[in-house]
């Protein structure tokens, strides 16, 4: 299969592995974080580390958006489903992301709430001209993926004149995040060191790989886009290692059969139209980020959930016990948290990273944590 088991191919896994094993610098640490969810699966499903030497460090980043949305803006969909008797649209992920005191969009639902799983925007729009004596609102969410579907939906439900249709947008911008990790206390006063980024790739296919260049120009860190093949993701930490080694910092495309510096224009063009940037944005993790999200312009303010519901934002901490905060943001690793994998699970999650297909902390429970486990005993014996 075309794109898929080329890179996949074992035998080049292990050429790449020895590569990186004979570049790596005599006494030098590599320190690289993937910034996307779907990269850290990777390294944890097809056992990525396992082929990397000791040296080359990989940090998990921020990057699902299921993951750095705050408590605040889904308990305010909670509220909405509950208070307002909408129907209210989500994707899988979110229905399970733990909210206020435990509560959640599934656990709403079991109450009464009309709250309903879809696959696509398109099915809220289904859901709204096949039931137009109800509300129905779409809780969209996602980096720039995701984002001009919501553009494309907003256009539709204006042209149809959809009344009952709006959108509660929580759309976040990758650039910014990488930014605020870049400014971050921790990095600033050493306790994280963070020498290149594997950079995302879907979200790269849509705006481009120029929106990277800030990141080796003012902070002198070097990128490398890449694909989430586990062969892509080797070859963009070779790709780093050669950087770092000579002292480069430029932004590198690994995923050239995919994005190019400019991206998809049509794409970017529709996103523009229909969404303008926020003044500030909370973020899991992060805090208040400036310019990092995205919100429906004031033409198409009748479309706007926060608008037409009057939502109020709201800022509620994270459970005491869970460490997605510092996760998120490169501080800890999920085995440094101390109810991982005991009272946080996938089936009873404290925190987002557990819940997420995308999340860290999923991926080591199901790719890695009773393989560390096992090396820790056989290393004890």
């Amino acid at each position: 299969m075309k794109y898929i088991d080329e890179f996949r191919d074992g035998r080049l896994a292990r050429e790449i592995g020895a590569a990186i094993h004979r570049e790596v610098a005599p006494g030098r640490q590599y320190n690289l974080m993937e910034f996307c969810g779907g990269h850290t699966h990777a390294i944890s499903r097809y056992g990525i580390e396992d082929l990397l030497p000791a040296p080359v460090r990989m940090i998990h980043g921020p990057g699902c958006p299921v993951c750095v949305l705050p408590i605040g803006r889904l308990q305010m969909a909670i509220d909405l489903a509950v208070e307002r008797n909408v129907i209210l649209c989500s994707y899988g992920d979110m229905l399970r992301v733990p909210a206020w005191q435990g509560d959640s969009l599934l656990k709403a639902r079991s109450r009464g709430a009309d709250v309903r799983m879809i696959y696509s925007v398109n099915d809220a729009l289904a859901l709204a001209r096949r039931h137009p004596d109800r509300q129905v609102v779409f809780f969209a969410i996602g980096f720039e993926t995701t984002t001009p579907p919501t553009a494309v939906a907003i256009l539709q439900a204006a042209r149809e004149g959809l009344r009952n249709f709006s959108v509660f947008c929580n759309h976040v911008l990758t650039p910014a995040a990488m930014r605020a990790i870049l400014e971050s206390a921790e990095l600033q006063s050493g306790v994280v060191r963070l020498d290149g980024f594997v950079g995302p790739a879907h979200v790269s296919t849509v705006i481009g790989s120029r929106p990277y260049e800030f990141v080796a120009s003012d902070y002198h860190r070097p990128v490398v886009i890449a694909g989430f093949e586990p062969l892509d993701v080797m070859q963009s930490i070779l790709m780093l290692i050669r950087q770092v080694n000579a002292g480069r910092c430029e932004v590198e495309n690994e995923f050239i059969r995919a994005v190019n510096r400019e991206g998809n224009l049509k794409a970017q063009r529709l996103t523009n139209e229909v969404l303008e940037l926020r003044d500030r944005f909370e973020w899991r993790g992060l805090g208040p980020v400036p310019d990092s999200a995205l919100k429906i312009r004031e033409r198409f303010a009748d479309l706007d959930a926060e608008r037409r519901f009057e939502l109020q934002e709201r800022i509620i901490p994270d459970h005491k016990a869970c460490e997605c905060a510092d996760i998120l943001r490169g501080v800890k690793h999920p085995r440094d948290c101390k109810v991982f994998g005991s009272a946080c699970t996938p089936d009873s999650p404290l925190g987002s990273c557990m819940v997420s297909s995308e999340g860290a902390c999923a991926a080591h429970y199901l790719y890695g944590r009773f393989r560390e486990v096992r090396r820790e005993t056989e290393g004890a014996a």
